[in-house]
């Protein structure tokens, strides 16, 4: 089904104001909710997350008091249901197992973004990202084994590969090299401009979900690893930040934000299997329509442009969060070695020059060791192996994935190298034991 946001009837603003019992909700059962029921709620966390602070930002450079008004009381709306959605983590879920819910959204939220993105520069940013948050779900999942004796596939359910990718350790940049070229406004296709929006929203509050909790593990490796991985976030959200056109009007950025909005609940209350939670996107959808339908009056007022022009008069589906382990698994193979080069571009550690910009960063972060691979050293000796879940040909791989991924220069000391690797899959070749 597809449909006109612009003339399909929302919900009146004055009719969205809810009780505390409803704001605050029921939480999700954490053994009994399916894997992607979840990503689709911190999916839709962030997007709120992202809408209330971009109003807030909004606010600051309007001049028009009316508009100014009128966004307070659509941001105090969407701050509710914010809560509403972020309210559903289940409450016996550990930070961990949460943190493992983000990565597994990110890496399969964004492998079917890439797939549906047809401008070629920007599915690159995205395949690139991809390759590092499917790092962090490796790193953290031995973390969640260690503190809770949570197994990953408790949280993933098997729909996401669990296996080194391109080593965090070296996902570490000067961050201006991650400022890519902006698209053109006026000749970017809506869905490029939605997928970019979608995904920043979630990399931007995965980095803030770090950022807040990482702090409440008394354990010095694990908090160094939080540390770590939020510093890569922060890159991520500088990347897919800059390939906004920065010409972009305040009122057309607020038009395509709430856009993107009504997208995101369409798209998850079309693939949505869980009745309960379903009727909570549909009603929110029925929210967003109703708050896009504000914007594009302001933006038609004060730009005099129709804003049909600007999102079309259609939908946008923006991708189905499912499994993608062949898209992943194919990326794997072609693009672990894929480095940040210095004009907005990629490169391949082969081609690396001596003195690259990087190199400084990532020897400096790791004076004292890299944390992320501490907790690899930590695996090997005590479990046996490192936590992996995949096929069994991807698992033989590893070895493999980690000689075409790590980069010879600036290696922490710790750095779990291919020997070691070996030495695992020796000592325990096995990969079902966990």
């Amino acid at each position: 089904m597809s449909f006109n946001p612009l003339k399909e009837k929302g919900m009146k603003l004055e009719d969205q104001i809810r009780t505390w019992h409803e704001i605050a909700g029921k939480p999700l059962n954490k053994t009994m909710t399916n894997c992607y029921t979840r990503a689709r709620q911190l999916l839709l966390n962030s997007i709120e997350t992202g809408a209330r602070n971009f109003k807030h930002m909004f606010s600051q450079f309007c001049k028009d008091t009316e508009a100014k008004k009128l966004i307070a009381d659509i941001r105090r709306i969407e701050d509710m249901q914010q809560t509403t959605v972020n309210w559903l983590t289940p409450s016996d879920q550990s930070v961990l197992e949460t943190t493992l819910a983000y990565e597994q959204t990110a890496v399969d939220l964004t492998a079917g973004i890439a797939q549906n993105e047809p401008d070629s520069y920007v599915k690159q940013a995205f395949d690139f990202c991809l390759l590092e948050d499917f790092d962090h779900l490796y790193r953290y999942s031995q973390w969640a084994y260690i503190m809770h004796n949570v197994k990953p596939s408790d949280i993933t359910q098997c729909q996401t590969d669990i296996v080194v990718g391109r080593p965090t350790q070296q996902q570490h940049n000067v961050n201006s090299m991650r400022i890519r070229k902006p698209y053109d406004r006026k000749k970017t296709a809506i869905q490029t401009k939605v997928n970019i929006r979608t995904i920043l929203a979630l990399e931007h509050q995965t980095q803030n979900f770090y950022s807040e909790h990482g702090m409440y593990y008394g354990n010095g490796v694990l908090r160094e690893t939080y540390a770590e991985i939020c510093d890569v976030e922060e890159e991520h959200v500088t990347m897919y930040g800059s390939l906004i056109d920065s010409k972009e009007s305040l009122y057309e950025k607020l038009l395509l934000q709430e856009f993107t909005e009504v997208c995101a609940y369409y798209s998850c209350m079309e693939d949505e299997k869980d009745e309960s939670v379903r009727k909570i996107w549909e009603r929110f959808l029925l929210f967003e329509l109703e708050h896009l339908q504000a914007a594009a009056k302001l933006f038609e007022k004060h730009e005099k442009r129709d804003a049909q022009e600007v999102i079309g008069d259609k939908v946008i589906v923006t991708a189905s969060i499912c499994s993608q382990k062949d898209y992943t698994r194919a990326l794997l193979k072609e693009q672990l070695g894929k480095r940040l080069d210095t004009k907005k571009g990629y490169t391949n550690i082969n081609n690396l020059p001596p003195k690259w910009d990087s190199y400084y960063i990532q020897d400096h972060v790791a004076l004292e060791g890299a944390p992320t691979e501490t907790v690899i050293r930590i695996m090997g000796p005590s479990y046996g192996r490192d936590i992996v879940e995949g096929s069994e040909r991807l698992i033989y791989k590893e070895p493999d994935l980690v000689s075409m991924g790590l980069q010879q220069l600036a290696q922490a000391a710790n750095t779990v190298g291919v020997e070691d690797y070996c030495e695992m899959q020796s000592r325990c070749p096995r990969y079902d034991l966990f």
